[in-house]
């Protein structure tokens, strides 16, 4: 046998292994509400090769390729147990594992590794928590696509209804739009499952959730119990209103919160998701996901300011351009944004580098920002220069990172890429906050420069949903729990 024959047989080994997690997985995920994570990438839903790249994938961050064959013998403990709603890492048992020199089987050590998720520990399934969009745009939909994916199991949070305006379409015309909207993207391609439009009860069915569209104008015009919505997460995806006086006109009958998904003004809080989520009063009603630039730089800010320490730092993005900007000259309030998007580099403004005070109010060291669009649709990145409190390497820093993108309470925001030819479009679909650019990272003396790309339409989507799931309750604990 050659060696390509050995290579090949090795992959079909691999891809028969894969297929045989997919229904464990799955079964997982819907009876017991467990989601099957692989270095914070969840597996659920997902096919043969898509699994199969995700565990090759961890070559990239851990040095070396994750097979299923390592991580199998963990998946199949799980079905032994007597496990309640959780999230469970298997890439994380088999690192931990690896490294454990107990003797225990992989049994033992995942019985162990998953205890606060079983038996008496366990926490309860809880009911759906009912979910509204206001505003049905590039940020609504992808939100919208989130919480389809995310009801597989029955539970959590699921999307009731989207309240919009009405459009140039009457009737059934509106309807088949939105629908068709919902199903395609051209950035973000095919929705994943079925979308069908119930022309007589005003609905879109997607995956099997029915969502109810609300014509309106204002927030005053609807009574969300008369659709059967009760203590309703509200997500504003327009950014009409940034305000508490603004956002308050939301908390209509069947409306229990108001979430934006824009940067909140005066005394709206301002919630970075894995950095001061914890911060929210559980009375809290009305509050803000910042910004998508907030939550690409804030999580490694934190993470290197408990490291290292940081002085002062400028973030300059470049940022993708965005409906707000015009496709070919013309009128705009905003010095420069009327300038047509697609033909320019536009220099603009960010509020970002003020937001990070809001998200990390003990960081004392000032913060700049400034921000150019560039002709792209989707993907920035952030170029954040620090001056630290400490002098350091650039071996150093690259290894802090990777670790705290793998194993630290930060590891759903943080990612990390060491390939040497990575470019933006490499980036659309990532559901991390940021993503660190290894390759392009310069550290001299206390000086460091971090390149972060972000998709700052499907990962900031992320971080939203991530907001929701904790104010609902529904934001499950994760196994094996990440080191501090």
């Amino acid at each position: 046998m050659t060696v390509n024959d050995d290579s090949f047989t090795n992959w079909k080994t691999r891809e028969e292994i894969a297929e045989s997690m997919i229904p464990i997985i799955g079964k997982l995920h819907r009876e017991r509400d467990v989601t099957v994570l692989l270095h914070s990438r969840s597996l659920v839903n997902k096919s043969v090769v898509s699994i199969l790249k995700t565990h090759r994938f961890a070559r990239q961050i851990a040095g070396e390729e994750l097979s299923v064959t390592e991580t199998m013998p963990f998946l199949q403990a799980l079905t032994t147990l007597d496990l309640g709603p959780a999230q469970i890492d298997i890439g994380m048992l088999a690192a931990t594992y690896r490294a454990d020199d107990r003797g225990l089987t992989v049994a033992e050590f995942t019985a162990e590794a998953v205890a606060g998720a079983t038996g008496a520990n366990k926490i309860e399934r809880r009911e759906p928590r009912d979910v509204v969009l206001y505003g049905f745009g590039r940020i609504g939909r992808l939100v919208a696509r989130l919480l389809i994916e995310k009801s597989g199991s029955g539970n959590g949070l699921r999307l009731r209804a989207v309240v919009v305006r009405k459009g140039s379409g009457k009737g059934a015309e509106d309807l088949v739009k939105r629908a068709s909207l919902l199903r395609r993207d051209s950035i973000h391609g095919q929705f994943q499952g079925t979308i069908t439009v119930d022309e007589a009860n005003g609905t879109i069915v997607a995956n099997g959730n029915e969502i109810k569209v609300i014509y309106a104008n204002d927030p005053s015009e609807v009574d969300y119990t008369a659709y059967g919505i009760k203590d309703a997460i509200l997500i504003d995806n327009t950014g009409k209103w940034r305000d508490r006086e603004g956002l308050s006109q939301h908390l209509r009958p069947g409306v229990d919160k108001v979430v934006l998904t824009a940067p909140g003004k005066g005394d709206v809080p301002n919630v970075v998701h894995g950095v001061n989520h914890d911060m929210i009063k559980p009375d809290e009603q009305i509050l803000s996901c910042a910004s998508c630039t907030t939550n690409a730089i804030v999580p490694p800010l934190k993470a290197m300011a408990d490291e290292y320490g940081v002085l002062r730092g400028h973030v300059e993005t470049v940022h993708s351009f965005t409906n707000d900007q015009n496709l070919l000259d013309n009128y705009h309030k905003a010095d420069r944004r009327g300038r047509s998007a697609p033909l320019n580099m536009v220099i603009t403004e960010t509020g970002a580098a003020s937001a990070v005070a809001k998200a990390l109010p003990d960081l004392k060291a000032p913060i700049t920002g400034s921000s150019i669009r560039v002709p792209v649709p989707d993907v920035s990145i952030a170029i954040l220069s620090l001056r630290l409190g400490r002098e350091t390497t650039r071996e150093e820093v690259l290894d802090y990172l990777r670790h705290v993108s793998l194993t630290s309470p930060l590891k759903r925001q943080i990612d990390f890429i060491s390939a040497p030819d990575a470019v933006s479009s490499d980036f659309i679909g990532s559901r991390h906050a940021s993503i660190v650019d290894a390759g392009a990272t310069k550290v001299d003396g206390d000086n460091a420069i971090l390149y972060l790309w972000y998709d700052n339409e499907f990962g900031y989507s992320c971080q939203v949903i991530r907001v929701v799931q904790h104010v609902s309750g529904v934001e499950y604990p994760t196994f094996p729990t990440p080191a501090v």
